[in-house]
């Protein structure tokens, strides 16, 4: 992966709780955990066919630098779109260079 590739700026959340403090309810919200490069590809049609055969909700796939800590329970910004990440794979030649998370495209609650 060249550096020139990772050009879109992107926004990673992930959830969080607070408390009502008169009700004590719990409620849901997302909070910024990184602003980063990386590449936003929209999968194409034969990817996207070839993902619904397998009942995928696969829409795009999202690159960036390798961070520890990121999972599916967190979604990315780009532009006016949320992305859910669906899950994380690592690089193949030392797991450290990059991460490929599969998205699909959605409002996440919070």
């Amino acid at each position: 992966m060249k550096a020139g590739d990772l050009r879109h700026r992107i926004t990673i959340q992930h959830p969080d709780y607070t408390q009502d403090p008169v009700t004590g309810e719990m409620t849901p919200s997302w909070v910024e955990l990184a602003k980063t490069w990386a590449s936003v590809e929209p999968l194409s049609t034969r990817e996207f066919i070839a993902a619904a055969a397998n009942q995928s909700k696969v829409s795009a796939r999202i690159v960036i630098r390798y961070r520890a800590g990121i999972d599916a329970t967190m979604r990315i910004l780009h532009r006016d779109k949320v992305y859910n990440i669906e899950g994380v794979l690592a690089d193949k030649v030392s797991g450290l260079e990059y991460l490929t998370l599969p998205c699909s495209e959605g409002v996440n609650s919070g």
